[in-house]
């Protein structure tokens, strides 16, 4: 009986192993025919990664080498969640070592659906080298640049900056991303069990991003930033704006604003201080719109430096009553004067000689209303009424630099123009890339070498003659011509006093060869308006440095 039972349980065993046999013979061959290639791609998606690898960013650089915008070297830390076996001790770790948060880190590496966890983005060198030589599974790490500004705030919203991906989000660094940026590499590698790179299987060369010089010379920039902060405290302003240019080349010195802010925090400053006010910000340019009137009456030859005009205080047209700054009685006033005084009368008197449809003309062939072409996002093209839009009083405030409104870069082009001998040249910031020295910049020719000789003289008259509106902005031994401008803010409700003003200057020195034009514009300023009292000492202040900066000989003695 014990004997029959016993074969019994035999039997049975077996038929257990006969169907565990069969049942596992049939698994593999699922697994190997039916199930294969999915588990294949799984494997290997587990022990094979592609990484990229980021290509070094180009340097910005100003004008004489100096950088303005690098890269600097650091190393990036991540984790493959698929392959890390303590996700506890390798937060906690890298908390101590990096300071990242434990908690956020540790539930990420717990996320097996992952591939990829950053641990520490631009992580110190030597830090990062401690943490790898922990040996935890599933972590590895990569060289990755990080941007930085050597010169802090010299010439911040100008450069812009680039983000965490190293890609330009602003100013230059957008403007220029393509090239600055090259292009990524990247690179297969097949991985142990713990994590470590075993074996590369395919790979891509990094293409470096090339080096940009720009034409802004940094000491040029720090020091207009500098009195432009001097100017806005000493004015109570809102804002202030001040460029520097070389008139035979349209290349800019300098693009300064105040408030600043640091390149480096570029990220936790509001746009509106980001904003490069030169080249994206419009304003009503008041007097130093005058140029346009006086230039196109002396090219078609409606006037002469010497032509008089008798001009009461104030004149009507059509539903609007223009007056001069400064009451005064009727007087006669040559051309040259109309222009050194700043008369509001003078200027329409000439304009209504012109006519609306001349005058645009004129208007749009200074280059108001379009953009310069200058290398820098978001430029704004102004605002130019069109002509059909034009009411009777038009004719009486455009030419005085009212309804009208100008991007700085556009205004300090076109006295630019005057200062290389009636021809504008495109303005711009960058001079070469990598090897490649850039040319071909547009230029053309606004007004007859006569008339531009003429204008010369007349500007130099706003700064040295008696009653002139510039006398601030003389410079001893250089001869200066320029003209002041105080333009009113229009708000939802006209032109108040409340609004503000514009109080601005822009001139040439020196006079028989200019090496620069400076223009200077101040936002709201408190306790004075106009711009001969306020923007002209800036410029003076900005032109006499860069005078003997740059070791350009006086011209005259005073």
């Amino acid at each position: 009986m014990r004997e029959r039972l016993a074969n019994r349980r035999i039997r049975l065993l077996l038929v257990l192993l006969l169907l565990a046999f069969a049942g596992t013979l049939a698994r593999a061959v699922w697994l190997q025919g039916v199930d294969a290639a999915s588990l294949s791609a799984k494997a290997a998606s587990q022990h094979r990664s592609t990484i990229t690898i980021p290509a070094g960013r180009g340097t910005i650089f100003d004008r004489s080498g100096v950088q303005f915008a690098i890269g600097e070297q650091t190393t990036t830390v991540y984790a493959d969640p698929q392959q890390v076996t303590d996700a506890e001790q390798l937060a906690v770790t890298a908390h101590r070592i990096f300071g990242v948060p434990a908690t956020p880190l540790y539930f990420a590496l717990r996320n097996k659906k992952s591939q990829f966890v950053y641990i520490k983005r631009f992580a110190d060198a030597k830090l990062a080298a401690a943490f790898i030589k922990k040996g935890y599974a599933g972590v590895d790490s990569y060289p990755e640049e990080k941007r930085a500004y050597p010169q802090g705030s010299v010439g911040a919203q100008v450069l812009g900056f680039a983000g965490t991906d190293d890609t330009g989000l602003g100013g230059l660094e957008l403007q220029y991303n393509s090239v600055l940026g090259g292009k990524a590499g990247k690179q297969t590698v097949v991985r142990d069990p713990f994590g470590r790179a075993i074996e590369v299987l395919s790979s891509s060369p990094v293409k470096e991003g090339q080096d940009v010089f720009t034409t802004i010379d940094h000491i040029i920039q720090a020091n207009a930033e500098q009195v432009l902060a001097q100017t806005v405290a000493r004015w109570h302003a809102k804002s202030a704006t001040a460029i520097v240019m070389d008139p035979s080349t349209g290349a800019v010195l300098a693009m300064a604003q105040a408030p600043g802010y640091n390149a480096n925090n570029a990220s936790s400053v509001p746009y509106d201080t980001q904003r490069n006010r030169s080249v994206t910000d419009t304003y009503e340019p008041g007097s130093t719109f005058k140029l346009v009137t006086i230039s196109a009456a002396l090219s078609l030859g409606l006037v002469t430096p010497q032509t008089k005009f008798t001009l009461p205080y104030s004149i009507k047209v059509a539903d609007r009553t223009i007056h001069d700054a400064e009451l005064r009685g009727t007087e006669t006033l040559s051309v040259a004067q109309i222009l050194s005084h700043s008369s509001n009368v003078g200027a329409v008197t000439i304009a209504e000689k012109l006519g609306a449809t001349t005058l645009m003309n004129w208007i749009n062939r200074f280059g108001f209303g379009k953009a310069t072409g200058i290398d820098f996002p978001g430029e704004s093209i102004g605002q130019v009424l069109p002509l059909d839009e034009w009411s009777g009083s038009t004719i009486g405030n455009v030419p005085i630099g009212q309804g009208i409104a100008v991007t700085p870069i556009q205004l300090i082009s076109a006295y630019a123009a005057i200062a290389n001998g009636g021809v504008w040249i495109e303005p711009h910031l960058v001079s070469r890339i990598g090897g490649r020295v850039l040319a071909g910049f547009k230029h053309r020719r606004l007004v007859s070498p006569a008339v531009d000789a003429q204008l010369k003289s007349m500007l130099t008259g706003v700064v040295d003659e008696h009653g002139g509106t510039g006398n601030e902005a003389q410079i001893p031994g250089y001869t200066v011509a320029g003209k002041t401008g105080t333009g009113q803010i229009p708000g939802k409700n006209g032109y108040s006093v409340a609004n503000g003003y514009m109080a601005s200057f822009v001139g040439m020195v020196p006079v028989e060869h200019p090496k620069l034009v400076v223009l200077v514009v101040v936002n709201k300023p408190q306790g004075s308006i106009f711009g001969g009292v306020v923007a002209a000492p800036a410029f003076a202040q900005i032109a006499k440095f860069d005078l003997q900066y740059l070791a350009v000989p006086p011209t005259q003695k005073h």
